[in-house]
């Protein structure tokens, strides 16, 4: 699968603003850019950093009253797609130390308070038919409902509404997940299928000693998704972070199939 990325954004300040973007398509084995462009507009510092667990770079843009970003990418998706049905969970002992972070909780998934609900509700299964209940019971449990959420919603807040977007749905399928004792972790994609088009937001979850996405929204799939950046919530992969207060003006976002 071969996707065409198209992206635009336009913010504007009200002083000079230190600002972390993250929205490029990262250069990881399971995945190959085959072209890509980004277009700024004048900014004081430019500066690249490595992103989360070294998947992707962020950008460091130190901007005027106005930042303008245009980027395209082509990129080829060689991902080895696996069921994950039928996958074990890894034992606690054996983990790789890199994945441990992901048992705990963090800012937007207080797992340690779902245990009690993990346990009645899918304590028969386990491995990786205990994370598809997961997200099929997320997925049917929920309703995709843009503006009910913010960036103070946690997961907790979700579960009790039964409502949210892509980012709260990943955040409650991360939060079970971690409460079960699998490493769980969020990726930010661009990802075909997702209406209304934008950044998209999915769980990664370490079975059979390797990382696999999950979509608990139901409307993308694993090798039509480019991975822009992976970390422990929401928090860790905004494409946007302004270090100031940011006026947003204009955002779009384009996933297409290319042409092979």
């Amino acid at each position: 699968m071969k996707l065409l990325v198209q992206t635009h954004l336009d913010y504007s300040f009200d002083a000079p603003t230190d600002v972390l973007l993250q929205l490029e398509v990262a250069h990881i084995p399971e995945q190959t850019v085959e072209h890509a462009h980004i277009d700024l507009s004048p900014c004081e510092h430019f500066a690249r950093v490595q992103a989360q667990d070294l998947i992707g770079e962020r950008i460091w843009v130190r901007t005027g009253e106005r930042l303008v970003v245009d980027y395209t990418a082509t990129v080829s998706i060689d991902r080895v797609l696996t069921d994950c049905l039928d996958l074990p969970k890894v034992e606690p002992h054996r983990l790789p130390g890199e994945t441990v972070q992901y048992l705990m909780g963090s800012r937007y998934c207080p797992s340690n308070e779902f245990q009690t609900f993990v346990e009645a509700e899918f304590g028969s299964l386990s491995g990786g038919a205990r994370v598809m209940a997961m997200r099929d019971w997320i997925e049917n449990s929920f309703s995709y409902v843009p503006g009910v959420s913010n960036s103070e919603t946690t997961a907790l807040d979700s579960f009790v509404r039964r409502q949210g977007i892509c980012r709260d749905y990943a955040h409650v399928l991360i939060t079970l997940v971690r409460a079960s004792g699998i490493p769980a972790r969020i990726a930010s994609v661009y990802a075909l299928g997702v209406e209304p088009q934008d950044f998209h937001a999915v769980a990664e979850v370490f079975l059979g000693g390797e990382w696999h996405m999950v979509d608990a929204t139901g409307m993308a799939q694993e090798y039509a998704m480019a991975k822009i950046g992976v970390g422990r919530d929401a928090a860790d992969v905004a494409f946007l972070t302004a270090y100031g207060w940011a006026n947003f003006n204009r955002q779009q976002v384009t996933v297409q199939a290319a042409p092979e």
